[in-house]
Formats: structure tokens, C-alpha cells, sequence
């Protein structure tokens, strides 16, 4: 298991926790003075009160919890945000409401799972030609619909 520090940013803030043993996802949850409503086609800022040192080498992903997207129609506006290791500002989740009711977002409520993730980056080197393969150019659909 890795380390990491966490700062909670306000008393009432809540630690991320994993809903069992071998979850990947940790829980976010909303931290605010007051209930939040995101009106049907709509994007807010929810904070969670929290901010993290996420190790180098490793980025912390926020996805969606199936539960919030399935059943009230939230998920993040950006579908996965993207937390850098050298970020110490607060963590924020954009929750865009894809569904056709309002939905209220209350203090202390999950609202996104966060994913810490190794990752490699590139050194983008300029070439006149790729190397050929079998598949070459075939984009969308055409390694075949079977």
C-alpha cells in the first residue's frame, strides 16, 4: 500500500476511504457549507475540502462512482480528472448532471472515486515516416465488427 500525505483543508472534511479490501477506487466526498442542486444539462464545482501530495511518478485519477452516474445521472464533466503530483491546491470534482431531474449534492456525500496510477510520459521525437504496419492507416472501426 502507498503512502501519501493528505491535508484536510476544513475540520469537517472527510479522509477518501475504500468501500472494501480490494476496490481501486477511493471515495471522494463533498464538502460544503450548504446542499448543492445541479440543474439538468449543468456543471458544478464540488469541493471536498481536501488537498493531497500524490508521490512522484504516480497521478491521481477521479472517475466516476458507478452508483452517481448510473442512478442520478452525475459524472465528471471532464469524465476523468486528471491530479498532477506537483498540485496542492484543493481537490474539485466538475459533477455535470447528464440527467433530466435536478439532482442535490449534500455535505459528506461520495461523489467521485479517486484512482492513484503510475504513468509513463514521452520524449515526442519528430519523424518523417512511421514504421508500417499490418493495420496502417484504419482508424474507427476497421479491425473488423466481429
Amino acid at each position: 500500500m502507498q503512502k501519501m500525505n493528505i491535508k484536510k483543508l476544513l475540520p469537517e472534511a472527510v479522509i477518501p476511504t475504500y468501500g472494501s479490501a480490494y476496490a481501486a477506487g477511493a471515495d471522494l466526498y463533498a464538502c460544503m457549507d450548504a446542499e448543492t442542486t445541479i440543474q439538468p444539462g449543468e456543471t458544478q464545482f464540488i469541493h471536498t475540502g481536501i488537498a493531497m501530495e500524490i508521490p512522484e511518478g504516480l497521478v491521481g485519477l477521479v472517475y466516476a462512482r458507478s452508483g452517481m452516474a448510473c442512478k442520478k445521472g452525475l459524472a465528471p464533466a471532464n469524465k476523468v480528472g486528471v491530479i498532477d503530483s506537483d498540485y496542492r491546491g484543493e481537490i474539485m470534482v466538475a459533477l455535470h448532471n447528464h440527467a433530466n431531474e435536478p439532482v442535490t449534492i449534500s455535505n459528506g456525500e461520495r461523489i467521485a472515486q479517486f484512482v492513484l496510477t503510475p504513468y509513463i510520459t514521452a520524449d515526442f521525437n519528430e519523424v518523417d515516416e512511421l514504421n508500417d504496419t499490418v493495420r496502417g492507416e484504419g482508424g474507427f472501426g476497421s479491425t473488423g465488427s466481429h
